[in-house]
């Protein structure tokens, strides 16, 4: 549990420099007694009630992607209004470019995507590969579920509050009833809807790692487009939904049930490289020590993957360990 609490927030916001790790110098305070806190009882909450609901309703990771999708756009829309703000407002040109009456549209779409996978369903997905012995267990009663969710509503509410250029009654209207309809479709949604078939991997693991790449890439992309223009802003958020869903399309055809821990592993690992990657080449140079985050985050994927592979290991047992078959008398 604790786990998924610090990876939520860690991911989204450390791993890509959202959070400077330099306040941890610069504002320890600020960090440690304020900041990160709220990150926990932001992400960290979010993930644990969507991970308990998956769990107690018995669903896949459809529903969990859902709900991450209805998180993002708690968090961005509702909490932090960036889906509303100017480009001044965090956005840059992604508020202009596929900006319409008040909302940033290409925006919304790209953070509900990439909540929805980096915020929600990683940090799950690294969780339940740690510790498998546990992740079809409920860790929380009722009553707990229910404070944790009056925390985080109360903290989204809290900063709708305060937060700027919030949005008309028009837009408000119509992200809640996106949430209710994502919530609705995460109750319907089989357990199977996502499920890979049974039988062998297709591809080896330098696949997997590109495909878990291509999320990150595509919203690079866009990032790219809203200042080239190069493509017109629909034709951008096209390419970022093509982008999702062909990856989906291809891990359903590719991997299959045998050695899944691993394949989903090497999945995670391109997801996380793509930050890496990101690190490197842009965010080292406004935020120099977010290279040390991801030399841990590196170390902690090297620790998970001998674990997975002695975990493999031990379920292959050699010919004649059990001692010579029984004879007829």
């Amino acid at each position: 549990m604790f786990a998924l609490l610090l990876l939520a927030p860690s991911i989204p916001e450390l791993l890509t420099g959202s959070t400077p790790i330099t306040h941890v110098v610069t504002d320890p305070i600020g960090f440690f007694v304020v900041g990160f806190p709220l990150d926990i009882l932001l992400y960290g909450f979010g993930a644990l009630l969507i991970r308990e609901f998956a769990v107690a309703f018995q669903k896949g990771w459809a529903s969990i992607l859902l709900l991450g999708a209805a998180y993002g756009i708690a968090e961005e829309g509702f909490e932090v209004h960036t889906f509303f703000g100017p480009p001044s407002y965090t956005v840059g040109a992604l508020g202009v470019y596929g900006h319409l009456y008040g909302v940033n549209w290409l925006w919304a779409l790209a953070l509900t995507v990439f909540h929805a996978t980096y915020s929600i369903a990683l940090p799950i997905l690294l969780t339940n590969l740690w510790f498998p012995e546990v992740k079809d267990r409920r860790w929380l009663d009722r009553g707990t579920i229910q404070v944790l969710a009056l925390v985080f509503v109360i903290e989204v509410v809290g900063f709708d509050f305060v937060a700027k250029y919030g949005p008309s009654l028009a837009a408000a209207l119509f992200f809640a009833g996106v949430v209710a309809l994502l919530i609705a479709l995460a109750l319907k949604a089989p357990r199977d809807l996502l499920a890979v078939s049974p039988g062998p991997r297709k591809v080896g693991r330098n696949a997997l790692i590109l495909l878990g790449a291509v999320e990150f890439a595509a919203y690079t992309c866009v990032l790219v487009f809203s200042g080239t223009r190069a493509i017109p802003a629909a034709g951008a958020a096209a390419f970022l939904v093509a982008a999702n869903a062909g990856v989906l399309v291809l891990i359903l055809r590719w991997v299959g049930t045998e050695d899944l821990e691993r394949s989903e592993f090497f999945f995670a690992c391109g997801m996380m490289y793509a930050l890496f990657a990101w690190d490197v080449l842009i965010e080292f140079v406004s935020v120099p020590g977010i290279l040390a985050v991801s030399a841990f985050f590196g170390y902690l994927l090297y620790r998970l993957g001998r674990t997975l592979n002695a975990r493999a290991a031990g379920r292959t047992v050699p010919l004649g360990a059990l001692g010579p078959p029984p004879t007829l008398s």
